[in-house]
């Protein structure tokens, strides 16, 4: 089982990313930033509708500071959703602005709803942590999803991803058994091909959402990773694979009782096949992007020593023993997918 024993900390958005960023038009100039929001004068703890605490904390303004605050937040809202256009969200106003005190960074939740007939949305506030736009990038270029966020200095705007927690499906929605197996191990094998091939770690059932869509005569599974902090930091091969997380056993064992080694095969060689018509189509930006990544530092030496030997012995590829820094290591990781493809 993948276990990560220390608490990550946050690497500096570097030159290269910020000249990166600045190109592809996630940098931009926003009118309050994460700092500015730790200015609250209390919180108290938010509970769910079941009367859970959430573990999050509803920060508390001064009236003055509020409406200031509140405000430069629909703006930033309309930035990240819009372009920055105002008129097109003068009917939504600022609900709740909570803090997660349990989260590697403290993260704000913005909670904005439609004063026309109470729709909500959610955005987030972080401070900017350079493997975690490293993460979302590559989620944006190789995923079947887009992902819409913003940087400016040291401050991450980053939108709510819809569905389902991993662990709230596991312990709410499965019990009832009103889902199709097949698929939804089917979307599992996916997923954890996804995530080793781009080498996102920490992909446990609280850190991924189950989205759940009705088809004309059947259900679509989608899991979209939701934490990017553990994008090719950690050296163990393992904890890029989500399918040696305890947490995801119930994940684990779906696919164990419903899909043949035959079909999981081809599950597999599918993602990969799907991930290199991506890779064809982002070519350019992927390109700039792990050369950013492979000038700057994201994670220790040791855990890049330890993380090409594995790969090396896993793909039977010794030049992945060459590789200098997580960015390389990436690059050949993506580079055994295209090899895959030729085989083929």
């Amino acid at each position: 089982m993948p276990h990560i024993s220390k608490k990550k900390f946050a690497y500096k958005i570097g030159p290269f990313l910020r000249a990166y960023l600045k190109k592809h038009g996630r940098e931009t100039e926003i009118p309050i930033h994460y700092s500015n929001l730790k200015l609250h004068k209390e919180s108290i703890s938010h509970y769910d509708k079941k009367g859970k605490d959430t573990l999050w904390e509803t920060c508390i303004y001064g009236p003055e500071e509020q409406d200031r605050i509140y405000l430069h937040l629909l703006e930033i809202y309309a930035l990240l959703k819009v372009g920055g256009d105002m008129q097109v969200i003068e009917h939504l106003v600022v609900d709740r602005i909570d803090i997660c005190l349990y989260g590697n960074t403290l993260p704000f939740r913005i909670r904005i709803i439609n004063k026309l007939n109470d729709n909500f949305d959610y955005f987030y506030v972080k401070n900017a942590d350079a493997s975690r736009i490293y993460g979302l990038e590559l989620e944006h270029l190789l995923s079947p999803n887009r992902i819409s966020y913003l940087v400016s200095g040291n401050t991450l705007i980053e939108e709510h991803i819809v569905g389902l927690p991993g662990d709230e499906f596991i312990k709410n929605y499965a019990p009832k058994d009103h889902f199709n197996c097949t698929r939804l191990a089917k979307e599992f094998v996916k997923f954890n091909e996804r995530c080793f091939i781009r080498l996102l770690g920490d992909m446990h059932s609280s850190n991924f959402v189950v989205q759940i869509t009705p088809d004309f005569d059947e259900t679509i599974y989608r899991i979209r990773a939701i934490d990017f902090d553990q994008q090719s930091f950690e050296g163990r091969k393992n904890i890029y694979l989500p399918q040696f997380y305890k947490q995801n056993k119930f994940f684990f064992d779906t696919v164990q009782k419903y899909v043949s080694k035959k079909s999981l095969l081809q599950y597999q060689r599918e993602e990969r096949m799907v991930m290199v018509t991506r890779m064809k189509a982002a070519k350019w930006p992927l390109i700039s992007l792990i050369e950013a990544m492979s000038k700057e530092s994201i994670a220790p030496e040791k855990n890049i020593k330890t993380l090409a030997s594995e790969l090396a012995i896993f793909y039977n590829s010794p030049r992945i023993l060459k590789s200098k820094n997580m960015g390389e290591i990436v690059k050949s990781s993506l580079l055994e997918a295209l090899r895959v493809r030729k085989e083929t």
